[in-house]
């Protein structure tokens, strides 16, 4: 499988794809897909996964800012 990814959505979920294994705090395994998304607003009904209830409640659009190298 691929190297894992995880894409931040504008406005929504993480979507992650690739090699992953999600766990709880317990060691237990959630059974996933090869992608799947993951809720970053609180309002899913299916934590820790996304099922949409973000829809024109939760607002944000992150984005990375470049590393710079100090020296």
């Amino acid at each position: 499988m691929s190297k894992a990814q995880i894409k931040v959505m504008d406005n929504g979920s993480f979507k992650v794809s690739g090699d992953v294994e999600l766990i709880d705090m317990d060691g237990n395994v959630f059974e996933t897909k090869p992608v799947f998304s993951l809720c970053r607003c609180g309002l899913s009904q299916k934590m820790p996964f996304c099922d949409a209830s973000h829809r024109g409640q939760f607002d944000s659009c992150v984005r990375a800012e470049k590393m710079v190298n100090e020296k």
